[in-house]
């Protein structure tokens, strides 16, 4: 305890003495110079938030509180036309930012803010919708969960609402609502969008799972891999993926991620030809360890491109 005690002391006392040097030689701020230096991306986002969340001065911190408590209560969206302006201009002054200096590091330094309380505000959301359970009398739950069985089985008309060909795509029993216990409405929404908007891919990856040796059980594997997908987000593995995209992080860029996931795991688990569906847990552990690793890198992004009905991969650093 007490080397981590010591540790902790020499890191700040180092760092303050470093960024005074570095204050005093390049007339720059540490804000200013990681935004300068630093492209567009994860790269510069991580630093800046790590810089805010180092920083020691009440009004930054006290600035932090607020922006932390908008994407606390998910209003950070809605009012970011005023609060990102406003930030800026708080860090702007507190740390005496050149005039001539303002525009270049308010864009800057905007976009970062966006990315770092848009992806706060994201776990916020997932984290709700994963703890709203299904509910059968809810019309808009029910409505979702039998457009998955038409965006999956065009050809096959559901003969009841609880029923054996639930099996069929990879359900436990008659009655779907009950797998979705431990991710909630997240795990239908995932499964829905992954199924709507990817429909040849997850056709593809359905028609996989159902191989007589090498299968697996479609909608239980896609609930499961909600909870990775969660789980990366809630611990901010994932903030390297988020923060390279162009945009700030919202609700569909979570299910983009997933589906992303999805149809990586469709081709690990046939790569590997495991015996049977009890490697699951083997497989699934390593599948993730490579996906941790790959979030690791400053530059990673995953994307997904399905130009005619047909899927590549055209960017996976």
């Amino acid at each position: 305890m007490w080397l981590y005690l010591v540790r902790n002391y020499i890191y700040w006392y180092l760092r303050k003495v470093i960024k005074w040097f570095l204050r005093q030689t390049t007339k720059l701020c540490e804000l200013q110079r990681i935004c300068y230096a630093q492209p567009v991306g994860a790269r510069r986002t991580l630093n800046v938030e790590r810089s805010l969340r180092d920083s020691n001065r009440p009004q930054i911190r006290g600035l932090l509180t607020v922006l932390d408590a908008r994407a606390s209560d998910r209003s950070f969206y809605l009012g970011r036309s005023i609060q990102i302006p406003n930030a800026v201009s708080t860090i702007a002054r507190v740390k005496r930012i050149d005039p001539c200096e303002y525009e270049r590091f308010n864009n800057a330094l905007g976009q970062c803010v966006n990315n770092i309380w848009s992806y706060m505000q994201l776990v916020e959301e997932i984290k709700t919708s994963a703890a709203i359970p299904y509910d059968c009398t809810n019309d808009v739950h029910e409505k979702s969960l039998l457009l998955l069985w038409d965006e999956l089985m065009p050809n096959d008309r559901l003969e009841n609402r609880v029923t054996k060909q639930w099996q069929d795509i990879g359900f436990q029993g008659d009655d779907p609502k009950t797998d979705f216990r431990g991710m909630g409405t997240l795990g239908l929404d995932n499964l829905v969008y992954f199924a709507s908007k990817y429909t040849h891919l997850a056709r593809c990856a359905l028609s996989h799972s159902m191989h007589p040796i090498h299968g697996y059980a479609f909608a239980i594997v896609g609930i499961n891999l909600t909870s990775m997908a969660l789980g990366l987000v809630v611990d901010g593995s994932a903030k390297t993926h988020f923060y390279n995209k162009r945009n700030a992080p919202e609700y569909e860029d979570f299910n983009e991620f997933y589906c992303y996931l999805f149809w990586k795991f469709d081709k690990f688990w046939l790569d590997a030809k495991p015996k049977d569906l009890m490697e699951f847990a083997i497989h699934r552990k390593q599948f993730e360890t490579i996906i941790r690793q790959k979030l690791e890198k400053s530059d990673t992004v995953f994307l997904i491109d399905v130009p005619n009905d047909n899927t590549t991969d055209v960017l996976n650093r």
